[in-house]
């Protein structure tokens, strides 16, 4: 098979499973470093944002795997969790927002492997800019919110980046850009309630936005109002009121349910290596081990 033939079988494989998925060249890894630092250089991304979030990406692919040629762009469709905690004899239910969710990594990463490894190309994971190799990729389009969006499934979705040696064969790149429903539409810029997406410029204000402080570490700041808060980690609250959203905003789906003695034990940042086997088992199922020393913070700030 052809690269072409063998990413256009790529594409409807996972299309069948109710996925998307879009390859092109490794060369546009250096568009997407470019595109960022760029960013940090007009001042246009925030220099905590940058050091704390950005810096993560590993753009250096063709070091860490001398073979990659190509990068493969995965979409899939998550629904927000809602997961219970048990706590001083009440039981409080949080959402948890469906980029977190992973479930189905292994599916997809599962089609991937099959195809290319029958046609003797191997399959690597990549720490890449998600959102923004879903834009230029054509696979996703921005919101005003600078989240993305993909077609039939709204920003209620996974995204995941592959390398492979595989060679890409014909593809587009385009400038970022944000949906044409986003041009007279004012919803999410009225929704945010720290200010952080804007109307005279494109990026939104990251370093204000409510994820960018329950997924850090450090006290909220003053300033954030604790009736804000309405995800365990992450927000909301610009996605549910987005009208292309609307098909999916109530797509909430049952997640774990810890009891009173897990809660305590969750709030009282016992290590993970003295958890229950069980608690460890819900905490990456709800995929939120990652997130374990800041989960006190923001189950207390969502008490409030």
């Amino acid at each position: 098979m052809t690269p072409d033939q063998i990413a256009e079988l790529i594409c409807s494989r996972l299309q069948e499973k109710g996925y998307r998925g879009t390859v092109v060249p490794i060369e546009h890894v250096a568009q997407l470093k470019s595109e960022i630092e760029q960013g940090f250089s007009l001042g246009e991304i925030d220099a905590g944002l940058y050091e704390q979030r950005l810096t993560r990406f590993q753009f250096d692919v063709t070091a860490r795997f001398p073979g990659a040629r190509s990068i493969i762009v995965t979409a899939a469709p998550q629904p927000q969790r809602k997961v219970t905690f048990r706590y001083n004899g009440r039981t409080y239910s949080v959402i948890i927002p469906p980029t977190y969710y992973g479930d189905t990594d292994k599916q997809i990463k599962s089609v991937l492997q099959n195809i290319l490894t029958f046609n003797d190309y191997q399959l690597y994971q990549a720490k890449l800019p998600e959102k923004l190799l879903g834009v230029c990729s054509g696979l996703a389009r921005y919101g005003k919110n600078n989240i993305a969006y993909v077609e039939g499934m709204g920003s209620f979705v996974s995204l995941g980046v592959f390398l492979s040696d595989m060679p890409a064969g014909r593809s587009e790149w385009l400038e970022p850009r944000a949906m044409k429903a986003c041009n007279k539409c004012q919803a999410c810029l009225n929704e945010c309630p720290t200010g952080a997406i804007v109307a005279d410029r494109f990026l939104v204000h990251a370093e204000r936005c409510l994820t960018f402080f329950n997924e850090g570490s450090e006290e909220f700041p003053e300033w954030i109002d604790p009736a804000w808060h309405n995800s365990l980690v992450g927000c909301t609250r610009c996605q549910l009121v987005c009208p292309v959203n609307k098909p999916f905003t109530s797509w909430v789906e049952d997640g774990e349910d810890f009891d009173e003695a897990e809660t305590e034990l969750i709030l009282n940042k016992v290590p993970v290596d003295r958890l229950p086997p069980e608690t460890v088992h819900k905490l990456n199922r709800c995929y939120m081990m990652e997130y374990l020393d800041l989960l006190p913070r923001n189950f207390r700030a969502l008490l409030k």
